[in-house]
């Protein structure tokens, strides 16, 4: 009876897990693409492109900036939550690491600004976004299972963006201050939430160890890898558009990776809800582990399968409601690009299969070969201006992935298949 129990309360603590992570997600998507439309009526779609340029400029170093702590710092979290002051060294550890690495970033960008740089104040208003990944204690609260608060404070900080925009946005020539807005917003949010977790989970300073850093450091060196070259794949198109293409190809191109993106928002969260209770698997039995995967796998290809379909079918419309007019070059990009979801939740699983076995040098290694493909195709398709190409970018990386990992997961676990 007692053990009937707990397991109806373990299910629902991983069944409010899933709800509460996949909302923050769900509202991030959903209300981003409502933003979306906003911005490019108000300061249309070749501003748009570089407004999503300097954003994906601002997320590679949030990337570098948060060095993988917010992987690491959910496990360790986890770890030490009942005890606050070894839940204190991680705390302060992960901020202080984003911080070290976000001045020695500020200042190597604000050195860059004396040389011939490119579109160098889209950039320069993006840093509020990349201080709020220093500040953002997302691990804090996924680590310790409480996220309630944390996705209140998301969904407000997401509404007062949209409101943001729409007040103080009026023009292409306002178009360099949304990133600012947008990372401000965000800053403060965060700021509050992680004062609130001090209070809540009484966490005293406890000054960084120069071993635990260096530690913390060494630790998270193929997390951060991979989590570079992941983002840069997405990325990469944008900075050769930007460099070697077509202002206008760079808008529309970047309107369709949002939509697609916003699909891919979801899929992660799926993965991340069910990473517990698969690592769980895992450990008492790694054939039921897999029997889990089959499920999840099937589960979520044939749903986003149903995406990738509806976006093909509804491209134009689509364009026609985000964008404020249609746009040809946008429809037939985002109708070759259609089939990037489906493809994302064929892959996810396989990742995280990977990181549940330790397996994170083989993840580096697959990222590093995505990487050479993505420099090769970005640099080739800007050249060559193929529009079919341009759209079929995304789609051959995942297809890649998809490729890659499927190999290394027959090739070096046979035994369980």
């Amino acid at each position: 009876m007692i053990t009937g129990t707990f397991l109806k309360l373990k299910k629902t603590k991983i069944l409010s897990n899933f709800v509460n992570l996949s909302s923050i997600q769900l509202s991030n998507a959903l209300l981003m693409i409502l933003l979306y439309p906003i911005i490019t009526r108000s300061v249309g779609l070749e501003a748009f492109g570089l407004i999503m340029l300097a954003n994906a400029f601002a997320g590679l170093l949030g990337i570098v900036v948060n060095f993988g702590t917010s992987q690491s710092g959910i496990k360790d979290v986890a770890v030490h939550k009942s005890d606050p002051a070894s839940l204190s060294k991680v705390f302060y550890n992960t901020l202080l690491i984003r911080l070290i690495i976000f001045l020695a970033f500020s200042l190597l960008f604000l050195l860059a600004g004396f040389g011939n740089f490119i579109h160098y104040k889209y950039y320069l208003f993006a840093i509020p976004l990349i201080l709020s990944e220093v500040v953002n204690p997302l691990f804090l609260y996924l680590g310790t299972e409480k996220l309630a608060i944390y996705n209140m404070a998301n969904l407000i900080g997401k509404v007062l963006i949209i409101a943001g925009v729409i007040i103080l946005i009026n023009g292409a020539s306002d178009a360099i201050w949304v990133n600012f807005l947008i990372g401000a917003v965000n800053f403060f949010i965060y700021i509050f939430l992680i004062f609130k977790g001090i209070a809540d989970y009484k966490l005293p300073f406890i000054k960084p160890a120069k071993t635990d850093m260096l530690q913390l450091t060494k630790g998270n060196f193929f997390l951060v890898g991979n989590n570079i070259s992941v983002h840069l794949q997405q990325s990469l198109m944008l900075f050769a558009l930007a460099r070697w293409g077509n202002p206008m190809w760079l808008g529309a191109y970047s309107l369709c990776d949002k939509i697609t993106w916003s699909s891919r928002l979801m899929i992660m969260s799926i993965s991340n809800s069910v990473y517990p209770k698969a690592a769980s698997l895992f450990s008492e039995s790694p054939q039921q582990f897999l029997a889990f995967k089959s499920r999840i796998k099937q589960m979520l290809f044939w749903s986003f399968l149903g995406v990738s379909v509806s976006i093909m079918i509804f491209a134009g419309p689509i364009i026609y409601v985000i964008a404020g007019e249609p746009n040809a070059t946008a429809v037939t990009i985002l109708r070759i690009m259609a089939f990037v979801p489906a493809a994302a939740a064929l892959n996810c699983l396989n990742v995280l299969e990977l990181l549940i076995r330790g397996n994170n040098q083989s993840i580096f290694n697959i990222a590093l070969i995505l990487l050479g493909l993505a420099f090769s195709l970005a640099f080739g398709i800007s050249v060559l201006k193929d529009i079919y190409l341009l759209g079929a970018y995304t789609l051959i990386i995942e297809i890649s992935a998809i490729a890659m990992y499927e190999y290394v997961i027959k090739k070096e676990y046979p035994v369980y298949l």
